[in-house]
């Protein structure tokens, strides 16, 4: 049986395969047949056609009765670990996964941009977000800057966090626990606070970028 570093990828089914890892990663549910053609700029017929080829080499696994049911196999792990260096380009990039909202909580995209900064901002369990709207300017992040973030399910009480509402919107805000849920707060006074019983955190937020 070949080793992983024997096995013949396609530039292409690389990238799926780092797809969706990444989504199941920062989603912690699996992308759809739809979400993967749109992230690759194709068609869905041929995101089908790389899935199938990724099943016959063993590094893929589908339900065919479930719409999220793709994962990655452990073969498929490991080969993803064994290309990291290329994916980070030797150390020197962090993943830009989307958009993530300083206002009302937005949808977060992902897309497969890298930004240099790995070596100022650490491991392979950092990535960044785009910041769209304006209620953490009182902590100096404004609309279009970019923040690095370090993946974390926790957070201690008053830190600026990525956090999902819903299990689908995704927003920067300081983190508090509240008796029957969650508060998500603004440094913006135009801003009322989140509230909600449904939330969970993405990653703390560890530093800023902004083009001047």
């Amino acid at each position: 049986m070949p080793s992983v570093n024997q096995i013949n990828l396609t530039p292409r089914q690389l990238q799926t395969l780092a797809l969706i890892e990444s989504y199941q990663k920062n989603r912690c549910y699996s992308i759809t047949v739809q979400e993967l053609a749109n992230l690759l700029g194709t068609s869905k017929t041929t995101a089908f056609g790389h899935i199938a080829g990724l099943k016959e080499k063993d590094l893929l696994t589908a339900n065919p009765g479930r719409a999220r049911s793709l994962s990655l196999t452990r073969k498929a792990q490991r080969l993803l670990k064994s290309h990291q260096d290329s994916f980070e380009q030797a150390g020197e990039s962090i993943p830009l996964l989307g958009r993530v909202a300083a206002g009302v909580p937005i949808e977060a995209i992902e897309n497969t941009e890298q930004i240099s900064l790995q070596s100022e901002f650490g491991s392979e369990d950092t990535f960044a977000l785009k910041v769209a709207g304006d209620s953490m300017i009182g902590d100096g992040i404004c609309d279009g800057d970019t923040v690095v973030c370090r993946h974390s399910q926790t957070a201690p009480i008053g830190k600026i966090v990525v956090a999902i509402v819903d299990n689908e919107n995704a927003t920067v805000k300081r983190f508090y626990t509240e008796n029957n849920g969650v508060r998500l707060e603004s440094s913006n006074p135009n801003y009322e606070p989140i509230y909600t019983k449904n939330c969970r955190i993405a990653g703390i937020v560890v530093g800023l970028m902004r083009k001047i």
